[in-house]
């Protein structure tokens, strides 16, 4: 088996999670670009670089089988409606090589746990209504179908 490569679902360890560094900032362009969110090298280090110097954000890298495979991106608002803390997922992604073997589930506990760590109420997140494979995916984990999110774009983004 090729180093990295895992030859079946089932069979990828568990994953040694820790917060990014600017030092992963190569992976996490790699990890957005796979999610379908062209982004350089010199554009994750600024990202990463953002999130770390704000305490009600974290980013989270799953190193496994000697690479970064999958990442998760958090952040804790007050929701005034809730009048506490949620934490909104804005960020999972897992390379297509590592799906179905856990990791993904591994991410969510992990922003699960730093949720509670952290007071909120609840873990939210959004996705495209294209996903339909991560829709039932969340729905596995325990997610419900939320309310329906409206956006108005300012410029490119």
């Amino acid at each position: 088996m090729r180093p990295g490569h895992f030859a079946s679902r089932g069979d990828l360890p568990d994953a040694d999670l820790r917060s990014a560094s600017v030092m992963d900032a190569d992976d996490v362009a790699a990890l957005l670009s796979e999610m379908g969110y062209p982004c350089s090298e010199r554009e994750a280090r600024e990202r990463i670089r953002l999130i770390t110097a704000n305490d009600r954000q974290a980013l989270v890298v799953a190193r496994s089988g000697g690479r970064v495979c999958g990442l998760i991106g958090l952040d804790f608002m007050y929701y005034l409606p809730l009048g506490s803390t949620t934490c909104r997922i804005t960020a999972l992604v897992v390379t297509s090589d590592a799906q179905g073997q856990g990791l993904g589930r591994q991410l969510l506990k992990e922003a699960e746990r730093r949720a509670r760590f952290a007071g909120a109420a609840r873990v939210e997140l959004v996705s495209g209504s294209q996903r339909a494979d991560a829709h039932a995916f969340y729905k596995a984990c325990g997610f419900s179908d939320g309310t329906v999110r409206f956006i108005k774009r300012l410029g490119d983004a």
